[in-house]
């Protein structure tokens, strides 16, 4: 997809707190210190800690806690137990496209009490563990922040002047309520010289090309909460998307490959979406039950359009792919929680519905310059999943240094397919946790996580479907099923003081069922299972302060992510990384905020890499410079904060390298295209407000 190519380029009168179900780990608002270490070991920030920074919404705040970094949270399986390391009030936030930096973002830094980092094993909400933020706010008269971020680049590109956002929030001694409408918007291209070479190294084709990549994607997002006086509490959230991308690529040609030519591609999507959910919770036979639903539908249609035009008058080429898709979810699922042998139980169960519906066709260009139908066996399909589980949890504290948690149940799945091979299997799979946190010393924790994990499909996957800019063509393959996996994880926090927070984390995963590209008995090749396969990796995530040094105002940050994968080739036999999988992840900031002004400066330097992506017949691997960054903000230009960012500086470049072979098994090459592409220095100006 022209996607790929676009990497780099894209690169708020005052209630008191509300209850929760956990009062015991929502101390009162007036708990605070001006250490944040408290004598439970955890750490509490209020929003005196932050005045620094002059921040409107509690997502500011929580980006300037030292060595915390809010988790991505991973496509999972219906809705399941919390996966997010962020807590509001206690709980975990309702919904699934509402995730924690739409909601932390969308919560005014004014409704916010205090936040704490805490241990996920000692909190009554099953699969969490290690750190754990859990934001305490409050609802506040209506207040609202807006941001508008244009952004301008030297590659030629249109200017993006439409990325933008406001939302409201407000509530009472009962309520809270927030609605957002933000625009994602996207303007981005590059440009450069692809050179193919034959496997001995003899250039045959010199290509210049240059793309251009736009998209806007509009989202209106609400959520809506209430807690009754016998401490019922109702969460509703609905949230709807539309989206529009046009991607459109020229490359002038010349060399012995062919006639010189003039080949022209273009992609374009229209999509819309929306999600509905809610859950309540009440007292029930002693414990409490919480009952939750979500409903979730995604329509989009995809055009791609490959022509070539000779110059020796020949007749031109030509294709049209084109591809309609319905997604939709629905989830059911209750939890009930109740104390008991010293600790907190939860029984839940959830059953849950996907479907995807895909139809699609292709068309080729003929001599007589008429678009002719090209068979696609499997390309139209649908694809179904009933799923349900049941789990129990246990949590309890071991001595006052050590929580434990613990989560067992099994899964039932029912795969059906209609198409090309279809066939109807059912899984039984057993799934759940062992997690311990150790307060090991004053400014030291360390937590371990053991968990059996059950994976999740992409319903894309079991469908044919063709990439015609590449030249690539995937069958159907009916025989998938889900990976699964052990997987351990191993943290340690060390508290530094005023001197910050410093958080390593070690991880190893052995697979089951792996899904990497393999070939599919009949001929042709598709994602499908690989056998067995590892994952191990190192994170470290560290914010190093200057106070202690006399030198008051900076603030270091430091990410780094290294991991390594292995599996078997499915054509080769031969070790070798999971295919298009994050090896190396590199962040490194600066910022300092001068004492006694509003103004601040700094900068930093981002990296990526990802492994090789594998096909059976070819290899290709993208490549990035490090991507530098510099920014000068002013908080208070007539109460607005001001924003100047130049992003890729020096005019980097982000390559592609792709190998196909004549035989990969023997290691013959067919040739090489190596491309080098440059994106511009990138200017923003992010202008951000509050009323």
């Amino acid at each position: 997809m022209l996607s790929l190519w676009s990497g780099a380029a894209f690169a708020q009168e005052v209630s008191p707190p509300p209850p929760t179900p956990d009062a015991t780990s929502v101390p009162s608002p007036d708990a605070t210190a001006p250490d944040p270490l408290q004598a439970d070991g955890r750490r509490t920030f209020t929003p005196a800690d932050f005045v620094q920074f002059a921040p409107r919404t509690a997502l500011d705040m929580v980006r300037r806690i030292p060595g915390f970094s809010i988790d991505q949270v991973e496509s999972r399986r219906g809705l399941g137990q919390a996966t997010s390391n962020v807590l509001i009030n206690g709980e975990r936030i309702s919904g699934k496209s509402n995730g924690p930096v739409d909601a932390l973002s969308r919560i005014p830094a004014g409704n916010v009490i205090r936040l704490e980092i805490v241990d996920g094993a000692s909190l009554d909400v099953p699969g969490l563990s290690g750190q754990v933020l859990n934001a305490v706010t409050r609802a506040g008269r209506v207040s609202g922040q807006w941001r508008w971020s244009p952004q301008f680049r030297t590659s030629g590109t249109q200017a993006r002047l439409g990325s933008a956002e406001i939302s409201v929030a407000g509530g009472g001694a009962k309520t809270d309520w927030t609605l957002s409408l933000e625009n994602q918007a996207n303007r981005s291209g590059n440009a450069g010289t692809e050179y193919v070479t034959t496997g001995s190294g003899v250039l045959i084709d010199t290509r210049e090309e240059k793309g251009t990549y736009y998209g806007d994607r509009p989202i209106l997002s609400g959520a809506y909460t209430y807690r009754a006086d016998n401490g019922n509490i109702l969460n509703l959230n609905a949230e709807g998307q539309l989206y529009w991308f046009r991607g459109d690529e020229i490359s002038l040609r010349s060399g012995s490959i062919d006639v010189d030519r003039t080949r022209s591609f273009f992609e374009r999507e229209e999509e819309y979406n929306y999600e509905l959910g809610g859950d309540y919770e009440f007292a029930l036979l002693g414990g409490r039950l919480k009952l939750i639903g979500l409903r979730r539908y995604e329509n989009s249609k995809f055009r791609f359009g490959l022509d070539q035009l000779f110059a020796d008058g020949s007749p031109p080429d030509g294709e049209r792919y084109r591809q309609q898709a319905n997604e939709a979810e629905t989830i059911a699922r209750a939890e009930y929680s109740w104390t008991g042998l010293g600790g907190e139980f939860q029984l839940s169960a959830e059953a849950a519905k996907n479907i995807l519906d895909i139809e699609s066709d292709l068309e080729r260009l003929d001599g007589d310059g008429v678009y002719v139908p090209v068979a696609l066996d499997g390309s139209d399909d649908r694809v179904e999943e009933e799923r349900g589980e049941t789990l129990l949890s246990h949590s309890r504290a071991l001595s006052p240094a050590f929580q434990i948690q613990a989560v067992g149940g099994v899964e039932y799945s029912r795969l059906s397919q209609v198409g090309a091979g279809g066939q109807v299997r059912t899984f039984w799979r057993p799934k759940g946790s062992v997690s311990l946190d150790w307060d090991a010393g004053p400014r030291l924790d360390l937590s371990a996580k053991l968990e059996r994990k059950v994976g999740q499909l992409d319903f894309y996957d079991f469908i044919a479907g063709v990439n015609i800019n590449d030249d690539r063509e995937d069958v159907t393959n009916a025989n998938l099923v889900p990976p699964q996996s052990w997987l351990l994880e191993v943290e340690g926090t060390r508290d530094l003081g005023a001197f910050g927070s410093v958080t390593l984390s070690l991880f190893g995963e052995a697979i089951e069922d792996i899904v990497d590209q393999i070939p599919i008995d009949g001929g042709g090749e598709a994602p499908g299972n690989a056998g067995k396969a590892t994952r191990y990796g190192v994170e470290l995530d560290g914010t190093f302060l200057s106070e202690p040094l006399g030198w008051p105002g900076t603030r270091l940050e430091l990410y780094l992510n290294f991991r390594e994968t292995d599996v078997d080739d499915p054509l080769t036999g031969l070790g070798r990384p999971i295919s298009d999988e994050l090896q190396t992840d590199v962040e490194v900031s600066l910022r300092h905020d001068f004492a006694g002004s509003d103004w601040a400066v700094g900068g930093g330097v981002y990296y990526e890499q990802y492994s090789p992506y594998e096909r059976l017949t070819e290899r290709s691997i993208f490549t990035n410079a490090p991507f530098p960054e510099f920014f000068i903000e002013n908080k208070d230009v007539m109460g607005l904060t001001l924003r100047g960012t130049v992003g890729n500086a020096f005019d980097l470049e982000e390559n592609a390298f792709r190998t196909i072979y004549a035989d990969k098994e023997a290691g013959l090459i067919d040739r090489r295209e190596d491309r080098y592409r440059t994106f511009g220095t990138v200017f923003t100006l992010t202008i951000e407000g509050s009323f």
